[in-house]
C-alpha cells in the first residue's frame, strides 16, 4: 500500500463515471475520503449510498466547500476550474488531480510493469481513432485496450487484475486540463477547432490543455499536416531527448510523416531511409468508411501504432477488422436512389465540416442545440454540396440566417417544433427535396438536448424514420 494514500484525507469532486471508481480505489489504499457533490437527485442518492456502505464520506448537494483537512482533490474531469471549491484548494495550497491523474500515478501498484499509454486527444475522432488504434494492436497481437473518455475507466486498466502490454487512450481537454504529470509513450492532436470555450474561458486555453497530451512523450508526437495549431503544439512540448515530430496528412507524405498515394496508406516516418523509401500500410478501402477524416483518423492511428513498433501487416489487418460506432458517418439504407447517412455524432461545427466534405450533393438536416457556435463558416464552405436543407432544434435559425447569407439560393425547410416527433418530418421533407444520387445527411452541427436524451437516441430516431420511408 503505498505511503502517498494511507492515512491522507482525499476529497473525490463529483460523483459519476470516474468519481465513484476513483472513491473506492482511493479506500482501498487507506486514504480517508470524502466525496462531495453538486446535485442530490436519486442516481446520486443510490451512488452515495454505495459508498457509504464501504465508509466512504458524501456530502451531496455541496460541491463548493473545501471539507476541513483536505490534502488532496481528485476532480471529475468536467468540473470547471473557475468553482469556488478549487479557489479554496488554492488559497490553502491543496493539489487538484484528475482521475487520469490519479491512474497514471498508480501505474505499477502491484508490482507488475506499467503499460505504456498511446494516447488520443483533439476536437474531433478521438473516439474513433482510439478505437482503430486498439484494433491495430490487438491485430499485432498486443494485450490492450481502448480507455479513458471513451467509457472505459483508466483507473480500472491500471488497477485490475488484467495485465496489458499498452493501452491506447482517448483523452479530452478536461481530462488533461487536471493532469499534470502524464508522459504519454507517444500521443497525437487530431485537430483543434472552438469547442467547450465556456469551460476553458478562451481558444488559447483549450489549445494549451490538448497540447499538454505532448508533454514529456517519449517516442513520437504525431500531429496533423493540415492543421497548423497541431504542430505548433508539438513545437511548444517539453518531450524526452529523441523523441520524433511525425506528421500525417491526406496528400503525399514527405519524410517522417504517413499519406496517402495512389489509394494506398503509405509511412515515411518509421522506415530505414525515409528521405527515399516507404512502407505501404493498408488500402484507402480497408478504412471503414473512406471519408476523409476517417482515413486522417486512420492515419493518427497507424502513426502511433508505428511508433510502438506494429508492423504494416498488422495496421492494415486492425483496420480491416474495425467496426465503426454507431452514429458516425453511418449509412443507413438507399431509398429511391438517395442515400441516408446517420452522423448524429457531429455535434459541433468542426465535425460537421468534415462529414459535408464526404458527399457531393446534399440535403443537410441540422440543427439544435448551438453551444454558443456559429455558421457562417461552415455552410460558405459547403455551400456548393447543398441541394437543400431542414432546420430542427432549438437554435436552428443560427444556421437558417447563416444559410441565408451564404447559401441563398438553397432551399430550406424550418420546422418550428422541439419534440423528438420532428424527426420524422425532418426526413420525409428531406426524401422531398432529394434526387437520385443524392445524399440526406443528418450532421447537425449542434448538440441534442434540446430535443433527444443525447445524440445516440437522436441518431436512432433519424434511422428509424428512414426505415419508414422504405417499408
Amino acid at each position: 500500500m503505498p505511503s502517498e494514500f494511507s492515512g491522507k484525507h482525499v476529497t473525490v469532486a463529483g460523483l459519476g463515471v470516474s468519481g465513484v471508481p476513483a472513491a473506492k480505489v482511493l479506500h482501498g489504499l487507506g486514504a480517508h475520503v470524502t466525496v462531495v457533490n453538486d446535485g442530490a437527485d436519486e442516481r446520486a442518492r443510490t451512488q452515495a449510498a454505495e459508498l457509504e456502505s464501504l465508509g466512504v464520506t458524501v456530502r451531496l448537494g455541496d460541491g463548493d466547500t473545501l471539507p476541513e483537512g483536505t490534502e488532496l482533490i481528485v476532480t471529475a474531469p468536467g468540473w470547471k476550474p473557475t468553482k469556488p471549491l478549487f479557489a479554496a484548494a488554492g488559497q490553502a495550497g491543496v493539489p487538484v488531480w484528475g482521475d487520469v491523474e490519479l491512474a497514471w500515478r498508480l501505474r505499477g501498484l502491484d508490482g507488475r510493469k506499467p503499460a505504456p499509454w498511446l494516447a488520443v486527444t483533439g476536437t474531433n475522432g478521438k473516439t474513433t481513432t482510439v478505437q482503430m488504434l486498439a484494433s491495430i494492436l490487438k491485430a499485432a497481437g498486443l494485450r490492450t485496450a481502448a480507455v479513458g473518455n471513451i467509457g472505459v475507466s483508466l483507473l480500472d486498466a491500471v488497477t485490475g487484475e488484467e495485465e496489458y502490454d499498452v493501452l491506447a487512450v482517448e483523452l479530452s481537454s478536461y481530462q488533461l486540463h487536471w493532469a499534470p504529470s502524464l508522459h504519454a509513450h507517444s500521443a497525437v492532436v487530431l485537430n483543434l477547432a472552438p469547442d467547450h470555450l465556456d469551460w476553458h474561458g478562451s481558444m488559447e486555453a483549450y489549445a494549451a490543455d490538448k497540447g499538454r497530451v505532448y508533454e514529456g512523450n517519449r517516442v513520437a508526437c504525431v500531429y496533423n499536416v493540415a492543421d497548423q495549431a497541431t504542430e505548433d503544439l508539438v513545437r511548444g512540448a517539453d518531450v524526452e531527448e529523441g523523441c520524433r515530430a511525425v506528421g500525417f496528412t491526406l496528400g503525399t507524405p514527405g519524410p517522417s510523416q504517413l499519406g496517402v498515394v495512389e489509394g494506398l496508406l503509405v509511412d515515411r516516418a518509421f522506415v530505414e531511409d525515409r528521405q527515399k523509401n516507404a512502407q505501404e500500410l493498408a488500402e484507402v478501402c480497408d478504412v471503414n468508411p473512406p471519408a476523409p477524416h476517417n482515413i486522417a483518423n486512420a492515419l493518427a492511428a497507424a502513426g502511433l501504432a508505428r511508433a510502438f513498433g506494429v508492423s504494416a501487416a498488422a495496421v492494415r489487418d486492425g483496420l480491416r477488422a474495425f467496426t465503426p460506432d454507431a452514429h458516425r458517418i453511418a449509412h443507413v439504407a438507399d431509398v429511391d436512389g438517395v442515400a441516408y447517412v446517420d452522423d448524429s455524432k457531429a455535434t459541433n461545427t468542426h465535425a460537421t465540416e468534415a462529414s459535408l466534405a464526404a458527399y457531393e450533393s446534399i440535403v443537410w438536416i441540422a440543427g439544435g442545440l448551438a453551444k454558443g457556435a456559429t455558421f457562417d463558416e461552415l455552410v460558405a464552405g459547403a455551400a456548393k454540396r447543398l441541394r437543400g436543407a431542414v432546420l430542427i432544434g432549438a437554435d436552428r435559425a443560427l444556421i437558417r440566417e447563416a444559410l441565408a447569407r451564404h447559401a441563398p439560393e438553397v432551399p430550406v425547410v424550418d420546422l418550428d417544433r422541439t419534440d423528438t416527433g420532428a424527426m420524422l418530418q425532418a426526413v420525409q421533407e428531406a426524401r422531398r427535396l432529394a434526387r437520385p444520387g443524392d445524399t440526406v445527411l443528418l450532421a447537425p452541427a449542434c448538440a441534442s438536448m434540446d430535443m433527444f436524451t443525447n445524440y445516440n437516441q437522436r441518431g436512432d430516431a433519424f434511422a428509424q424514420a428512414v426505415r419508414e420511408l422504405g417499408a
